[in-house]
């Protein structure tokens, strides 16, 4: 049940339509726009009964309800310092919370990126920031992938969801781009295509997305969608991170025969 248009609604898409019909070719019915107005379960142990917003009545035997998150921030004495107790910690690049000269936050706490490699990200760069102000830096590097800035929680964040087929993205997609006033172009390949696509099993299916910044040729973003295609993603993570020219990324010549090969496809879709 889907209280949303479609399945992980962050992503491009197009990557919720494949993970949908996995699950429904897998036997699941997914209903979409559909919200849960009650849950009961009158004996322990026995069946769990939802009602819908419509009034329709669907029995299980086990319910999984995600509610989203909250921050544990109820009983550390935020409070002291002038903060209000279950709140999220508004932060600065550097992670300082905003008003404090002492205080940081890292990790799910700030609200930035809800991911565990983001909280380790953002550590180190809170880290070298409490250093340097202790050591006296007049200056911090803050500016955009400044050593004290954490610029990948606004543009680089990799995410892999292991659904079947797995998900990856890192950076903005076409709706995010566009609404940040980027000029730019998505460009798509169907993985099934590359000669690895058949080689990692059969009746593979799979889709790649680029987005182009077409003012400085650069990639903003990258989404991916097929079996196995997290491995593909620490390698679109640099090219969008190092903000590498689309010309240098023409002469990453993938190994053969290798799922990798869609980058060059890509590529050469782009410039066709």
């Amino acid at each position: 049940l889907v209280r949303g248009d479609g399945l992980l609604p962050r992503m491009e898409p197009f990557v919720g339509e494949y993970v949908a019909d996995a699950l429904t070719a897998a036997g699941a019915e997914v209903r979409r726009n559909t919200s849960v107005a009650s849950v009961e379960r009158p004996d322990t142990g026995g069946p769990v009964t939802l009602v819908l917003e419509n009034g329709e009545r669907i029995e299980a035997d086990e319910v999984l309800f995600a509610t989203g998150r909250a921050p544990r921030t109820e009983d550390v004495g935020l409070e002291s310092v002038g903060l209000r107790p279950g709140s999220w910690l508004p932060v600065d690049d550097s992670c300082r919370v905003e008003g404090s000269e002492w205080l940081y936050g890292v990790g799910d706490v700030n609200h930035r990126a809800l991911l565990t490699h983001q909280g380790k990200y953002q550590a180190r760069i809170a880290a070298a920031a409490i250093v340097a102000r202790a050591q006296g830096v007049p200056l911090l590097e803050t500016d955009r992938w400044g050593a004290h800035a954490a610029t990948a929680d606004h543009a680089a964040v990799p995410q892999v969801v292991f659904t079947d087929p797995e998900a990856a993205a890192v950076g903005l997609s076409l709706a995010e781009a566009e609404t940040a006033g980027h000029r730019v172009r998505a460009v798509d390949y169907d993985i099934s295509s590359v000669a690895g696509a058949s080689l990692y099993g059969d009746g593979y299916r799979g889709r790649a997305r680029m987005i182009v910044d077409l003012d400085r040729e650069i990639l903003l973003g990258v989404t991916l969608v097929g079996p196995g295609v997290g491995e593909l993603l620490h390698s679109a993570t640099v090219a969008v991170v190092g903000e590498v020219p689309i010309e240098r990324l023409w002469h990453a010549v993938p190994a053969y025969p290798t799922i990798s090969e869609v980058w060059l496809r890509l590529l050469e879709t782009y410039r066709s």
